[in-house]
């Protein structure tokens, strides 16, 4: 048995949950069901980003308190529990009393290891980024994730970390296979660290940005939202507490971050340099996905082409809604999706599909009382992440029903016709149990249907 630690990135609070951030915590859930059920112990967190200036001038702008704005869209993404069917152990809110206490000593530790400065600072701001750009970082005088907002030239004193300090130590932990998926994003942390890092500002003047965490001994500074951000994935441990969980999963467990491709930066380069300036342990993977488009553009509320994970669970329900996630979606590649597609997917693979098997095979069991005894499925994390081969299983299983037709064979020979259907309920028992991590809901009907030797309710509606 292993200790593992899963975590999403804490998505920003300034608008409603989207489907990017629905992939990334269907996945972390999927992995975290997987892993528990193949016999790990296992801690899976997720939560909410809620300091910096996005959402102090989104607040204002509505005439609301920052905390009341950021309680209302911590809400909305705590909905997602329910919506759809997380397991997470912990959801972490960087406003949290215990997550300032992290923060504070995350940059005391940083501090004294001489790695935080003050100086006076130009530069162009990326508010969408929350982030100072390089003059090799912009396109067309822009940032390139936010190409419809001009860059603000900030002038003032901040604190800075020497990220500059971990050149080497950063060339050597992403040296090591395996430390980023996919293996070209490893190559891209690699290349952009190898290119020359610059320090970056860990701090706000309190006069330009008062909603963050105060710094140690300067009220006049708080923290940069993403100094203060990164430091969720130990504090939702109880860190700076060193014992518990902290240990357990952090120090002496396989960590596994989950994350957008634009979070490299952040992820695997500043998050691992802080680590080593605190003197704690590297972050053993960090997993990127690709950003999901839809109809051949990137979604934005401009073009009305935005889709919402409670849009999907409304129309297709929970386990639908994280079966195409999980088997439509790239692990690693951009992906377009519509509803036309969507709806394809829904009634081939579903209603047609896993759902009409389903409901075949327990008839014909119903009808005719086969009940057999049902062996030990056994249970890898690799094995319950594989949708692929789980329908190519289900293809296989219809095809058995259509060659040898066991609902006219059992009609001139019983036993045989038996036989068969015994062997389709064993199969169907396999495929229920090995969708326990991706579609529990509908895994749990249909093993409790073949427990009771029943045909199951309808899994998967028609559309309209």
């Amino acid at each position: 048995m292993k200790n593992i630690y899963i975590t999403t990135t804490l998505p920003y609070v300034n608008a409603d949950p989207h489907i990017g951030f629905g992939l990334e915590a269907i996945r972390a859930d999927a992995l975290a069901r997987a892993y528990r059920l193949s016999g790990d112990d296992v801690f899976f967190t997720t939560g909410t980003d809620e300091h910096g200036q996005k959402i102090a001038e989104k607040a204002d702008s509505e005439g609301k308190g920052r905390q009341e704005y950021v309680d209302h869209f911590a809400g909305q993404f705590a909905k997602l529990r329910d919506a759809l069917d997380l397991s997470y152990d912990n959801f972490i809110r960087t406003t949290s009393p215990n997550h300032k206490v992290a923060a504070q000593e995350m940059w005391r530790r940083c501090a004294a290891s001489g790695d935080i400065y003050k100086k006076k600072y130009t530069g162009l701001y990326c508010v969408g980024d929350e982030m100072f750009l390089k003059d090799n970082d912009l396109v067309n005088g822009r940032c390139p994730n936010h190409p419809n907002m001009v860059p603000q030239e900030v002038e003032e004193e901040n604190y800075f970390f020497a990220l500059s300090k971990y050149q080497s130590y950063l060339e050597e932990y992403l040296s090591k296979p395996g430390v980023i998926e996919p293996e070209f994003r490893r190559l891209e942390a690699l290349n952009f660290v190898k290119a020359g890092l610059e320090d970056f500002s860990i701090s706000r003047e309190v006069s330009r940005m008062d909603w963050g965490i105060p710094v140690p001994g300067d009220d006049s500074q708080v923290m940069y939202v993403w100094f203060d951000a990164l430091t969720n994935y130990i504090s939702t441990l109880g860190w700076p507490e060193e014992e518990g969980n902290f240990k357990k999963f952090w120090v002496d467990g396989d960590t596994l971050q989950l994350a957008g491709k634009d979070q490299v930066r952040f992820q695997s380069i500043m998050w691992q340099a802080m680590l080593k300036s605190a003197g704690l342990p590297a972050t053993k993977r960090v997993d990127y996905h690709g950003f999901i488009n839809s109809g051949g553009q990137k979604m934005s509320k401009s073009l009305g082409n935005v889709i919402a994970p409670f849009d999907l669970v409304e129309k297709y329900g929970t386990d639908a809604t994280r079966y195409m996630l999980l088997r439509h979606v790239h692990p690693y590649d951009d992906t377009d999706i519509t509803w036309e597609r969507m709806d394809e997917w829904y009634t081939a693979n579903l209603v047609n599909g896993l759902g009409n098997l389903a409901s075949r095979i327990m008839k014909m069991a119903e009808t005719h009382g086969v009940a057999p005894e049902l062996p030990e499925v056994v249970l890898t994390h690799e094995a319950l992440l594989d949708l692929e081969k789980v329908w190519q299983q289900i293809g296989a299983l219809d095809e058995k029903i259509a060659t040898e037709e066991p609902f006219k064979v059992i009609k001139v020979d019983a036993e045989k016709g038996k036989a068969i259907i015994a062997e389709l309920v064993v199969a169907l028992h396999e495929v229920a149990s090995l969708l326990q991590a991706a579609m529990p809901q509908t895994s749990a009907v249909i093993l409790d249907a073949i427990k009771a030797n029943e045909k199951p309710e309808n899994l998967f509606p028609r559309l309209p």
